[in-house]
């Protein structure tokens, strides 16, 4: 098998999601924040670390987060910089999320472009389990 280099192996990953701009991020979906230990986070985002994405979201899974989205919802993934977000998604798409794709620019564009941000709650419990973060005043 041939060597790909990162640059060829996310072109393929993002051939196949679809990517978002932030602010352009649709209502319905459930937007997943990968970042392992972040300070801030949007409002109605689930927290799953990147190292246990596919455990929580596995439908027949017995590590699978109770707030886990079904294979039929549209999933946005957002990592900080929306480069591991993009392998992240497609490896989604491949065991079955046929609707994943992630944020253009990650973590980083989503607060320079002065989208909402809450500070992040105190973990609990196992990583990637938790209910969506909450908005707060």
């Amino acid at each position: 098998m041939a060597r790909l280099t990162l640059q060829q192996l996310l072109d393929d990953a993002r051939s196949r999601i679809a990517r978002h701009l932030p602010g352009e991020v649709p209502p319905e979906a459930v937007l997943i924040d990968l970042r392992p230990s972040p300070s801030h986070v949007i409002p109605g985002s689930l927290l799953i670390p990147r190292s246990v994405l596919e455990w929580r979201l596995d439908p027949d899974g017995d590590w699978r987060s109770p707030y886990a989205p079904s294979l039929d919802d549209e999933i946005i993934l957002l990592c900080d910089h929306g480069e591991s977000s993009s392998l992240a998604a497609a490896t989604l798409v491949a065991v079955g999320f046929a609707r994943a794709g992630d944020v253009v620019g990650g973590f980083e564009a989503w607060e320079a472009a002065g989208l909402p941000l809450v500070p992040a709650p105190e973990a609990e419990g196992l990583p990637g389990t938790g209910p969506p973060v909450e908005s707060r005043t």
